[in-house]
C-alpha cells in the first residue's frame, strides 16, 4: 500500500527553514525550522515583509532581484545555492544558504517564491577563522 503525505506535515517536519512569500514580499509560510533559525515565531513573521530577516545594507539589492524575478518569472537560484547574510530576531548576523522555487498560478503567472534555507553561520565563521590563520601563517613565512 502506498503511503501519502500531507504537504503541511512535510513543511512542519523539515529541518531546513521553508519560507514562502507572495508577489509583494509578504511572508505567507514560516515553518518551525524558520522559527529556530531566525528566532521569530510564526505569528510574528506571517504577513510581514522579508525585511524582517534581510540586513538593511542588503535590502535594495534583495528587492531589486525579487521584483525582477516577479516581473520576468526567471531566477537562477532554483538550482544554484545562494549564500547571503541574514538577521536573527535578536539582531545578530546570520549566514544563510538557500535555493528558491517560483510558485505559479494555473495560468503560469508567478505568484510567490518558496525558499528552502539552511543556517550556515557556524561553517562560515569556521572558514573565516581558517582564512585568517592561513593569512597569519603566510605573513610569517615572508
Amino acid at each position: 500500500m502506498q503511503q501519502t503525505f500531507d504537504l503541511a506535515q512535510i513543511i512542519t517536519a523539515a529541518g531546513d527553514a521553508i519560507v514562502v512569500s507572495d508577489v509583494s514580499g509578504a511572508i505567507t509560510v514560516w515553518n518551525p525550522a524558520a522559527e529556530r533559525i531566525f528566532g521569530f515565531s510564526q505569528e510574528e513573521a506571517l504577513g510581514r515583509s522579508l525585511d524582517l530577516i534581510t540586513p538593511e545594507r542588503q535590502r535594495q539589492r534583495h528587492w531589486d532581484g525579487y521584483h525582477k524575478t516577479m516581473r520576468t518569472g526567471v531566477t537562477r537560484y532554483g538550482t544554484q545555492v545562494l549564500r547571503v547574510p541574514a538577521l536573527h530576531k535578536d539582531g545578530r548576523p546570520l549566514s544563510i544558504a538557500f535555493t528558491v522555487a517560483l510558485l505559479r498560478s494555473e495560468d503560469d503567472e508567478v505568484i510567490g517564491i518558496a525558499a528552502i534555507i539552511r543556517d550556515e553561520t557556524s561553517r562560515w565563521n569556521e572558514e573565516r577563522e581558517m582564512r585568517r590563520r592561513l593569512a597569519d601563517l603566510e605573513a610569517r613565512l615572508r
